[in-house]
């Protein structure tokens, strides 16, 4: 017999951003539960607003399966004597078992015989396992901050109101924090305050809607968006659409009711990005453009009440606004007095961390790392590059970035332009924060991917030169995401560097602030980028990870090419005859625990197998360096497969580890010669085969 296993819990009113991970986490954690206490079910269904987090499961079995269990005791010599009588190891066996001596049984094992005992036991009540495991469940759902209140000695991520738990028609018993279970949720905070009895998860639904609650998240998300669309149509325009915002507005509410609000037409002259941000970011409001797809001066919120007068709610909203974007003119009025070159110098007195100096020291270390680049790379913009490098951080020191600083390089580029600096130099500017998200946008320009990698560079090698390195739980100066978009950008370009290279400039200009030696640090770097490749290379493009951890082991100066390889093995491991070739490879690593420094001599090959071998890999390596010289990687590795033959010849006919040491050593140098060969594309023993 199944029945559908409910949880709400009823709080204060919950942060948008933290509902959906603790619905998540409740689901991952109640389905582990069950499955671990062999506890039938079917799928979660996961609901919430800010004041109820809703679990729903159908079909949870009312009791454990039943299970058959068999313990193994002594061996069976020790269990009888010589005249095949029990021992009191049989006996103390069986008595703490249960069972009598005649019901033991003899269990062959790979150790020989033992005896054991077999008994089934029926399954416990689900409803007690809950009852047991929930107050421990609720304490575990995770949130970014949580909250300790009164006496109870108790946290959530706010105070608990109410809890509901249901098997079925059967009430559990549950308490947390002296919040006591029962049958009892509680509609819209303001507009039907009054407790709701609970049956089931459907009706609940369509009752909670009677007392002015949409549960259903996909519901709520749907009316605002409908809503909005609607209202802005009633001013002739259209909701800018912003995914995010949507999401976060539906976590805000429990009865969603959009109505349109205005400002004065004089807060159009601010940029739109800067207008979007104040009504966003303090107010929640959507944005409305016109037919021209310029801002109107209008703009949406959503009620979580059903307003007796929208006018005069629209109005207060646009009240509260009006003094946002006051202040936010305010800044743009004055952060257009100063020079942005003057705004420069003020950086000397913004530090960026105390270990690693100013912000200003920082611009001049990645300015110089810039023009490196972009002498190597894009010769013809080297003076498009030093301006924007100089010039790029100067906005962190303006009233409006201070105030909004996810706006920092939007203004820097809002102000460069007024300040009548060229578009390509604007332009980079902005450009050089990006990637600012996962999977957001790169550098358009070459210009912004030279000055975008050099920032990035200086402060990864900065934080770990001083110790300032990710761990599992942190990273403030978020350089897992500085990586991989240095990373992003040198792959989607694609630009060939040698970040090695790249790392000796930054390190020589941070030396004098090295927390240990400028080459430690540097390995620590490569060994970070090459963990953030292999990670991006697996979950973002889909590669084996053997096959990406045997390709990078090549080496990763070259980001692209390192790329490129992995590409290239991948298709190679889909060859017919591949295991076959990897285990022609391997042989060849596995018996090299050192490599021979000496060099093959001809005249110590007393094999015709060796002579042969020797003359293939001689012929091979001139082909795949040709190869690798052009990054044909796929070629050269075709090359490699011709040497399978010669491979196996060589280990059918030859023993290398001859009794006579100098034809030892000069079968070794043969064969780490090889080694040296397929070192270049891969460690093919990293590779796993069937």
């Amino acid at each position: 017999m199944a029945e559908a296993l409910f949880l709400e819990i009823g709080t204060e009113e919950i942060p948008a951003g933290y509902i959906v991970p603790a619905l998540e986490s409740m689901a991952a954690q109640m389905v582990r539960f069950l499955d671990e206490n062999r506890i039938s079910h079917g799928e979660p269904v996961m609901q919430g607003t800010p004041r109820r987090l809703v679990l729903n499961i159908l079909g949870v079995a009312v009791s454990q399966e039943a299970v058959t269990v068999e313990v193994t005791g002594p061996p069976r010599q020790a269990a009888f004597d010589a005249q095949g009588r029990p021992t009191k190891a049989a006996e103390g066996f069986a008595r703490g078992q249960g069972v009598a001596v005649e019901d033991l049984k003899i269990k062959q094992t790979p150790k020989g015989e033992y005896l054991c005992v077999s008994r089934e036991e029926a399954g416990v009540p689900t409803a007690g396992l809950l009852e047991k495991m929930l107050p421990d469940f609720i304490a575990r759902i995770p949130f970014p901050k949580s909250m300790h209140w009164g006496s109870h000695g108790v946290n959530f991520a706010r105070p608990m109101q109410w809890i509901v738990a249901l098997l079925g028609s059967t009430p559990l018993a549950v308490e947390y924090g002296q919040v006591k279970s029962g049958t009892k949720s509680m509609g819209h905070r303001f507009m039907s305050p009054e407790w709701i009895e609970v049956t089931d998860y459907d009706s609940h639904r369509e009752n909670l809607r009677k007392h002015f609650v949409i549960l259903d998240i996909a519901e709520r998300k749907r009316l605002i968006a409908e809503g909005s669309d609607e209202a802005a149509a009633g001013v002739g325009g259209t909701i800018l659409k912003d995914e995010d915002l949507l999401d976060e507005v539906t976590q805000l509410v429990e009865f969603p009711q959009p109505l349109v609000g205005r400002f004065e037409e004089k807060y159009l002259e601010l940029p739109p990005e800067l207008l979007i941000t104040v009504i966003k970011k303090h107010q929640r409001y959507f944005a409305i453009t016109g037919p021209d797809g310029r801002l109107l001066p209008y703009f949406v919120t959503i009620s979580n009440t059903v307003p007796r007068d929208f006018d005069l709610v629209a109005a207060g909203n646009a009240r509260v606004v009006r003094a946002r974007l006051e202040d936010a003119r305010f800044y743009y009025r004055e952060d257009q007095k100063v020079r942005l070159d003057d705004r420069v110098e003020q950086l000397k007195g913004v530090v960026f961390h105390s270990k690693i100096g100013t912000s200003f020291e920082k611009v001049e270390r990645f300015a110089s790392l810039a023009g490196y680049l972009a002498e190597k790379i894009a010769p013809h913009s080297i003076q498009t590059v030093l301006r924007a490098a100089r010039l790029c951080k100067a906005d962190l020191v303006t009233g409006v970035v201070g105030e909004f600083p996810e706006l920092q390089g939007v203004m820097g580029k809002t102000y460069a332009l007024l300040q009548g600096e060229p578009q390509a130099v604007a332009d980079v500017i902005f450009e050089h924060y990006l990637p600012n998200r996962a999977g957001g946008p790169v550098p358009e320009s070459i210009e912004g991917a030279v000055v975008s990698i050099a920032d990035k560079i200086d402060t990864i090698a900065a934080c770990f030169g001083v110790g300032l390195i990710p761990t599992g739980t942190t990273d403030p100066f978020a350089l897992r995401r500085q990586t991989l978009g240095i990373i992003r950008i040198v792959l989607e370009r694609p630009l060939h560097i040698s970040l090695e290279a790249l790392l000796d400039l930054a390190l020589e200009k941070l030396s004098a602030k090295l927390a240990k030696p400028a080459g430690e640090v540097k390995q620590d770097v490569l060994d970070f980028f090459q963990g953030r490749l292999h990670h991006f290379l697996v979950s973002q493009e889909g590669y084996s990870p053997d096959v990406v951890e045997a390709a990078l082991s090549a080496g990763i100066d070259d980001l692209v090419d390192a790329a490129a390889r992995v590409k290239a093995l991948a298709g190679f491991t889909r060859r017919a005859d591949f295991n076959a070739l990897a285990t022609a490879f391997k042989r060849v690593e596995n018996i090299i625990k050192e490599p021979e420094t000496s060099t093959v001599n001809r005249e110590l090959l007393r094999v015709d197998a060796e002579q042969v071998l020797f003359d293939a890999v001689n012929g091979t390596r001139s082909v795949v360096e040709g190869l690798l010289s052009k990054s044909d990687f796929a070629g050269a590795l075709e090359a490699m497969a011709q040497l399978k033959a010669p491979i196996d010849g060589f280990f059918d006919s030859v023993l290398v580890m001859d009794k006579d040491d100098s034809v030892r050593r000069n079968r070794l140098a043969l064969l780490t010669g090889i080694q040296g060969l397929f070192a270049q594309m891969a460690d093919f023993r990293k590779i796993q085969t069937s």
